[in-house]
């Protein structure tokens, strides 16, 4: 199936913000791996808007727009459901609410543990991260939510889906599915951006060569979820 043309400019669009890169790094679970994500690298309201926008179109794609809160965990979670309300305002026109939590509850002013809007009783919540989390931040997250109200909470977004494994043999999203019974999906897989990138030429450079191919190749041997 051909790659959707939002997906090829989100490909491109992290190579340009330098969240994605290849070479040899090594993983906060320490593996070796000849690819990178770094979503501390989107930095400038422009990058940001940007990304509101392809956020969106995953989001409507996967869950349509019927939903009421945009929920993004402490702290990488704030400004991505910021900026992707806004984009689902702009661009589609529809009203969602955002929310996130603070690490320490706050017990003056504006108190308790949220930020944003309320959590109320019937809310659909999606909620928002940066890239395929082990779900330790959604074993976190769901008390949260659910301790707010009778709250139904629709599913994850991600940005990149790395189709690693997690703590058994299935991807980290495939278990968040089976864990909590909740929808996962995101803006690109890492094997839609391999595809997308083997042996084009970017910017004058190809990027993923065959011997970066074959380093990808290995690793998933090793790591990919089956």
């Amino acid at each position: 199936m051909a790659l959707e043309e939002y997906k090829k400019e989100f490909i491109e669009f992290m190579i340009d913000c330098e969240v994605l890169r290849f070479g040899d790094f090594v993983t906060k679970s320490g593996r070796r791996t000849p690819f990178f994500i770094n979503a501390g690298f989107y930095r400038t309201g422009a990058q940001l808007r940007r990304l509101g926008t392809y956020y969106a179109k995953a989001i409507r794609d996967a869950f349509g727009l019927d939903f009421d809160v945009l929920f993004g965990p402490a702290y990488k979670g704030i400004p991505l459901s910021v900026a992707t309300t806004m984009a689902i305002s702009g661009d589609y026109d529809v009203d969602i609410r955002y929310c996130s939590n603070r690490k320490e509850i706050k017990d003056h002013g504006d108190k308790g543990i949220l930020l944003g809007s309320p959590i109320r009783d019937h809310d659909r919540i999606v909620i928002i991260e940066d890239v395929t989390t082990a779900g330790t931040s959604i074993g976190e997250t769901l008390p949260i939510l659910r301790a707010q109200g009778d709250v139904n909470v629709l599913g994850l977004v991600v940005s990149v889906d790395r189709m690693e494994r997690g703590s058994g043999s299935k991807s980290a999203l495939k278990e968040i599915e089976e864990t909590y019974g909740m929808k996962t999906t995101a803006i690109v897989t890492m094997k839609e951006v391999v595809e997308y990138l083997y042996n084009r030429t970017y910017r004058g450079k190809v990027i993923i060569d065959e011997s970066l191919k074959q380093a990808i190749d290995a690793y998933y041997e090793q790591y990919g979820a089956k």
